[in-house]
């Protein structure tokens, strides 16, 4: 059997609005050959998300579901902010929602498969399922912003609902990449010394100060892109963990659409 590879399988989902395991079958059935795997989803029967082939879909809606201990997040993708307001696609995106925090993942990719077709459709452009995060916390906040654009879960160890909100809304505001400083990946932190190596250059810094300079550049750069060490939006002369006055945010998710 041909290898296929993430990547490929993400290029012609993009190209088609397909389900994942049904590009992946496909292109392993046309042996890593894209356009064969196009015909090949034409002739089972995914001719309408295919014949959009080539389409972006760099629009859509985030949607939520919650319980007492847990929320789930589900981001569903489109071509236009027109089909993206439409009650039939946000009906779709509700209920993909709903199952996720109900059945869990499986559960919605597997519905995804059957209905994404039904609905792509009924309204004429490429739909597909994008990211779905379900978080479970002994407190949760959570935050869709109005436009259905942005959408948040703070999970917290203690405290007050109305705090871990807070913390969400500051999460959608301000888009911390990472929860906490030791959470940045050293791979990130690679990346950025590249850059600060450039600037130093650039700036006539001697060489043998570099790696001082390069430390407190790094903790700014991770304080600065985690949810705990970013200023508060509501009261900048805290942190958000100043503010969370003794909790611990266990776990953080935010999806975004585009």
């Amino acid at each position: 059997m041909t290898n296929i590879s993430a990547s490929a399988v993400f290029s012609l989902r993009s190209r088609t609005g397909v389900s994942i395991l049904l590009c992946k079958k496909a292109l392993e059935e046309a042996q890593g050959n894209e356009e064969k795997a196009i015909e090949i989803l034409r002739k089972s029967g995914e001719a309408q998300a295919v014949k959009r082939a080539g389409k972006d879909q760099r629009e859509g809606n985030v949607f939520l579901a919650q319980s007492a201990d847990r929320a789930a997040l589900v981001l569903l993708q489109c071509e236009t902010d027109f089909v993206a307001r439409n009650e039939d696609f946000q009906a779709f995106g509700q209920k993909f929602a709903d199952l996720l925090l109900a059945e869990g993942e499986n559960a919605v990719r597997t519905r995804a498969e059957k209905d994404l077709p039904v609905i792509v459709q009924k309204l004429g452009e490429n739909i597909s399922l994008g990211e779905v995060l379900i978080l479970e916390a002994p407190v949760l906040g959570t935050y869709v912003h109005t436009n259905r654009k942005i959408g948040v879960i703070v999970g917290l160890d203690k405290g007050e609902t109305s705090v871990a909100k807070d913390v969400a809304m500051h999460a959608a505001a301000m888009n911390p990449l990472y929860r906490t400083p030791q959470d940045v990946p050293p791979e990130a932190i690679e990346r950025e010394k590249e850059i600060w190596k450039s600037q130093l250059v650039k700036e006539g810094k001697p060489e043998a100060i570099w790696d001082k300079i390069m430390l407190g550049k790094e903790k700014k750069f991770r304080e600065e892109n985690a949810l705990t060490t970013q200023e508060f939006v509501k009261d900048p002369t805290k942190t958000v963990a100043q503010y969370l006055n003794g909790a611990s945010v266990q776990a953080y998710v935010r999806l975004a659409v585009g």
